[in-house]
């Protein structure tokens, strides 16, 4: 991430976007190639792996089988989650709502490079006293 006091130019922004386009389409054309090479017809997680390799992306890897492994333990964690749900039990409006807001905060989180946003004041908890 670039330091708080540097500002990039719209048309550097644009330029960093297209970019990462024509890299995405890189890796995509490649992952196709290998996935086609092993007669397969879904590019799989392996074959974006050896497209990396084969690109002479090697030194990304790791980082990218890292990412890749911690969206894996995400993705189970959402379907844990959606199971039980998904078993007749019903949440309220309040717990739907309480979960969205969570959800909200976990992803500005995120965006913030991992700081946690301030609390926001419970609006039934102010309306009641």
């Amino acid at each position: 991430m670039l330091p708080p006091d540097v500002r990039v130019a719209r048309d550097a922004q644009d330029l960093l976007i297209e970019c990462c386009v024509e890299f995405i389409n890189l890796i995509s054309s490649e992952s196709n190639e290998v996935c086609s090479r092993e007669e397969k017809r879904t590019i799989a997680p392996e074959h974006v792996l050896k497209a990396l390799q084969v690109l002479g992306f090697s030194e990304y890897i790791e980082e990218v089988y890292s990412a890749y492994e911690q969206h894996k333990l995400e993705t189970m964690h959402d379907v844990a989650k959606s199971v039980k749900w998904g078993n007749g039990a019903e949440m309220t409006e309040e717990e739907a709502l309480a979960e969205q807001q969570r959800m909200f905060a976990e992803a500005r989180a995120r965006m913030n490079g991992g700081a946690t946003a301030p609390k926001q004041p419970d609006p039934e908890q102010s309306l009641e006293s």
